[in-house]
């Protein structure tokens, strides 16, 4: 197999990683989604514990965001940076 072959297989191959990578973005949606819908339907079932709710619902969305932020990361990575490019 020529050199051409090699980096072409590489090439499509880090593109597809890119895409898997980019697709982690889906859980942390959902994920965020419905915990802004329980901590809505907290808030509305107790007004008082507003504070305490919206803290802990603020902090694991932030947990769930970063999943998504690491796999943007590994995708720009494999498109921009590649070391076996």
């Amino acid at each position: 197999m020529d050199y051409t072959m090699a980096q072409a297989i590489i090439a499509a191959g880090s593109a597809v990683g890119a895409g898997l990578a980019v697709m982690t973005g889906i859980g942390p949606g959902i994920g965020q989604g419905f915990a802004a819908g329980k901590g809505t339907e907290a808030v509305g079932n107790q007004p008082e514990a507003k504070g305490d709710i919206m803290s802990t619902m603020l902090l694991g969305c932030a947990v769930a965001e970063s999943t998504g932020i690491y796999g943007l990361v590994i995708a720009i990575i494999l498109l921009f940076a590649n070391p076996w490019l």
